[in-house]
């Protein structure tokens, strides 16, 4: 989620935490699509870049066998949870400079992270070169994503658009991108995100 000077730009809304239920039911339905795409690679070794808080890590973990190894890497370890389990190892990385060789983990995953990113294309080139198996990515889907945002009344001056998205991918040009460096596999649709699994294309 690299701006120009390679800073996180989260959001500042907690969607894992939040108690309106249609917030919650949505997000249900990301946590369970992004779960199921997951269980289904039956990966050993895991890599999700771009952690945040540690919670979609901690939620994949209980999905599908356990991996023998989890990383979690962001640029800023400040905002990690208390209380995740100990498996996961935390490594404190870019998305552009991912400290680890070629075909390392059999899954990567990446979600809510393309968007915030100056150079997605360079971002995803990373992920597949770490991968080798899998790639996992979600984006939210413009224009919906920001039309619900609208209905809300947040972001109102800025139509919508959440703090730090500087990339706004509709279903097509998720796939679009997703397909310079990956096999399209599976794709999943729960309102309002696009969620793809794909094989790196070497």
């Amino acid at each position: 989620m690299p701006s120009t000077a390679d800073n996180i730009v989260g959001n500042h809304y907690d969607k894992y935490g939040t108690k309106n239920p249609i917030a919650r039911a949505l997000m249900r339905g990301f946590l369970g699509a992004v779960g199921d795409l997951y269980a289904g690679t039956r990966a050993r070794t895991v890599l999700e870049v771009g952690c945040g808080e540690g919670r979609l890590a901690q939620h994949l973990l209980g999905c599908g066998p356990r991996p023998v190894r989890f990383v979690a890497c962001d640029l800023e370890l400040d905002r990690v949870a208390p209380g995740l389990d100990p498996a996961i190892e935390f490594v404190q990385a870019s998305i552009y400079e991912l400290p680890f060789a070629a075909r390392s983990f059999d899954v990567v995953v990446c979600c809510e992270v393309l968007e915030h990113l100056e150079d997605p294309r360079r971002g995803l080139a990373e992920l597949a070169r770490v991968a080798d198996r899998r790639v996992l990515i979600s984006t939210p889907w413009d224009p919906v994503w920001r039309a619900m945002n609208m209905l809300r009344g947040r972001y109102l001056a800025d139509l919508g658009n959440t703090p730090g998205h500087i990339q706004h991918f509709t279903r097509r040009s998720l796939v679009e991108l997703a397909q310079t460096e990956l096999r399209v596999l599976e794709r999943r649709t729960p309102l309002p995100w696009t969620i793809l699994l794909g094989e790196p294309s070497r």
